[in-house]
């Protein structure tokens, strides 16, 4: 067993908060362990937590739209979620719960080691925006250590509020050319200057 999959395994016994108590299967995540790009999503619902897998249901749908937008499918992105059980009614997750799964998203983003990190909604934006409203940064990268935190609307905002569709499909589209740039900076070689700051942070 990997160190992913033992990872999960742990995730789906957890009784580390009171969601525990609510759910029908807690959701860890799916997709390769050496994904580029890593997708964190808030926390799962009602469809979800029935299969034990993330963004399955209507949000899920668009984001599989979003990804084949820029030629990509599911399997080739690791999704996850900030808090791995749905919380009651789908209510925003408290914060003794985020920091209850906190250690298993900062493990799984250890395992994986991204390139990329897609924030999808205003929890996951935590991770590396803070104190600020996702309607002033969404769609603006930030690299912190190795990794760029890029941050989105949820995709379930466009099914609530359709004037978010077309800023987060805008959005998406950045993404190749996001990691177009983090490619060629890796292509320097290690003799040579170091390289300018990527121009789009």
């Amino acid at each position: 067993m990997s160190e992913l999959e033992a990872l999960c395994q742990e995730i789906r016994q957890c009784r580390k908060c009171r969601l525990a108590l609510g759910r029908t299967l807690a959701v860890p995540g799916e997709g390769p362990e050496d994904a580029e790009i890593m997708f964190i999503g808030e926390a799962p619902g009602f469809h979800e937590d029935q299969q034990g897998r993330p963004f399955v249901g209507a949000a899920g749908q668009f984001l599989e739209k979003l990804l084949a937008s820029i030629n990509l499918s599911r399997q080739d992105v690791y999704i996850t979620n900030v808090v791995k059980c749905r919380p009651p009614g789908n209510r925003d997750p408290q914060p003794e719960e985020i920091a209850a799964c906190r250690p298993y998203l900062e493990r799984q983003i250890e395992i994986i080691k991204p390139k990329l990190i897609v924030t999808l909604g205003r929890f996951s934006m935590q991770l590396a925006f803070s104190g600020v409203s996702i309607s002033r940064v969404h769609g603006t990268p930030k690299k912190i250590g190795d990794i760029v935190y890029f941050p989105m609307f949820h995709p379930a905002a466009a099914l609530h509020q359709p004037r978010f569709r077309s800023m987060i499909e805008q959005d998406m589209l950045k993404i190749p050319q996001i990691l177009a740039e983090l490619q060629s900076i890796e292509a320097e070689e290690p003799d040579e200057p170091p390289p300018q700051q990527l121009s789009l942070f």
